[in-house]
């Protein structure tokens, strides 16, 4: 790893170094948190979790060819270096930082209510037609998977792109303490992590901590439909970048033309491409109308490092979808999209807008969705308003909250603003959706599979491929 000398590591880390002082100078050829994975002179850093202490794990680090490990506890001798420091996770977090300054690359900082993995998943696919691009591999977004995506960076790669969650306030601050983003992107103010941040208003202010971090010619790109975001009309002494699709002060995208599953057509104006384009007619061959943002917002950040408008469209068209998020799946007679990862009620109602679009049977499984806060039970009652126009043929719901989404749907119908007759059915625990599951389904059906990650729905979609499996 570039310049990360046992020197070096002691020094930012703020640990204390015992062991042999002439490796010092000796660079570790990675750093990780499990000593399965660790590689010949690596460095193994030990956590404390709920669960495991992984303190116990230094002696077989070191027989595994460690050349250094770290972690908060006094351990007498050693058969190798070892860093002591107050706190692993604040160690790393600084480690990271300064092994991002040694590779010396521009990153690209994405965060936002929702969207923020297909987001990152579009500008890095974008930005790969044109450059070696290292991204965010499944939720490391959080303190911990940040550095865990830096130190998977080598000297190969040109361009960085962070996925960066959080959860209350300050956590933004820290995050963007470690990438220091060259261009920041925000996909939208929804109301995820209510619980813990009040507000919409508390949410902005959060998120855009990512500002306080970046360098001061860095730049930010908003979405400009989203009433929060565009507030912000200057960072750092620059105007925002801004996208949307009714707003068109920025990139804005018309003539829109959504193909179902298959994707969605439109073309975007307002670009400045490396070859002079203004405008590019694309297909974004994933589906949903969210998409359109996802891709301007990977343009604008295609824009910033000087893509031509063929690599822009290059890369637009390796966009794929991934695990969890509307990902397609044929499971025999069965068209799954699986998108289990997470809920909120902007993403619920985008990815029910997007089965409605379907041929044949619409079928929703839908469970709770976590951390909303106060209004929680109203919320999930109004996605299951919103369904019950969308020519949904089978709700089946699972959870407490998930009853709310239900009983929404029934006061649809029985207002009779419903377009249609959803079949409904509630359950409280997944184990009694699997017994009625099999006379429910028909093959041709789409089905949608959603709900917070809390909620374990991913055991659904591996259960419902099983099944098509042994038939």
């Amino acid at each position: 790893m570039k310049g990360m000398t046992l020197d070096v590591i002691c020094r930012v880390s703020g640990g204390m170094y015992t062991g042999d002082k002439a490796l010092l100078s000796r660079e570790v050829s990675q750093i990780t948190l499990d000593n399965r994975k660790l590689e010949k002179d690596g460095l193994f850093a030990a956590i404390c979790g709920e669960k495991v202490d992984a303190h116990k794990f230094i002696p077989a680090a070191y027989a595994a060819g460690a050349l250094c490990c770290l972690g908060t506890e006094d351990l007498g001798a050693l058969p190798g270096p070892y860093i002591r420091v107050a706190d692993v996770t604040e160690a790393l977090c600084r480690i990271a930082e300064q092994y991002i300054k040694n590779l010396g690359i521009p990153k690209v900082g994405i965060t936002g209510s929702v969207g923020k993995t297909s987001t990152k998943e579009a500008v890095a696919a974008i930005l790969s037609a044109k450059y070696k691009v290292h991204k965010t591999e499944g939720n490391h977004n959080n303190e911990l998977g940040v550095p865990i995506t830096a130190f998977s960076m080598t000297e190969d790669d040109e361009l960085a792109v962070f996925e960066m969650g959080i959860g209350n306030f300050g956590d933004m601050r820290r995050l963007t303490g470690i990438v220091h983003p060259d261009a920041a992107v925000i996909t939208n103010i929804g109301v995820a992590h209510m619980e813990a941040l009040g507000s919409r208003d508390g949410i902005l202010k959060a998120k855009t901590e990512i500002f306080e971090g970046m360098d001061e010619n860095g730049t930010v790109i908003l979405n400009g439909d989203d009433d929060k975001l565009v507030t912000v009309r200057e960072v750092h002494g620059k105007r925002p970048l801004f996208f949307g699709i009714d707003n068109r002060e920025g990139v804005w995208a018309d003539q829109i033309q959504e193909h179902g599953l298959t994707g969605t057509d439109c073309c975007i104006h307002g670009l400045h491409t490396a070859d002079g384009m203004s405008e590019l007619t694309v297909h974004i061959p994933i589906p949903g109308r969210h998409m359109i943002y996802n891709t301007m917002a990977a343009l604008l950040v295609a824009q910033t490092f000087g893509l031509t408008s063929a690599e822009m469209l290059a890369g637009i068209s390796r966009m794929k979808t991934i695990a969890g998020r509307q990902n397609l799946i044929q499971a025999g007679g069965l068209l799954l999209i699986d998108d289990c990862y997470n809920a909120n009620p902007v993403s619920m109602k985008s990815s029910i807008q997007l089965v409605s679009t379907a041929e044949g049977r619409k079928v929703c499984i839908l469970g709770d969705m976590l951390e909303l806060g106060e209004n929680e039970r109203q919320m999930h009652r109004e996605v299951g308003q919103f369904l019950a126009v969308k020519n949904i043929d089978l709700l089946l719901t699972v959870g407490t909250l998930g009853k709310e989404i239900a009983a929404g749907a029934k006061e649809a119908s029985e207002a009779g603003s419903a377009s249609g007759k959803t079949e409904i059915h509630s359950y409280d625990t997944k184990e009694q959706l699997f017994k009625e599951l099999p006379e429910l389904l028909k093959a041709g059906d789409t089905v949608l599979i959603k709900a917070s990650n809390g909620m374990g729905f991913a055991e659904i979609v591996e259960k419902l491929q099983k099944e098509a499996g042994r038939g």
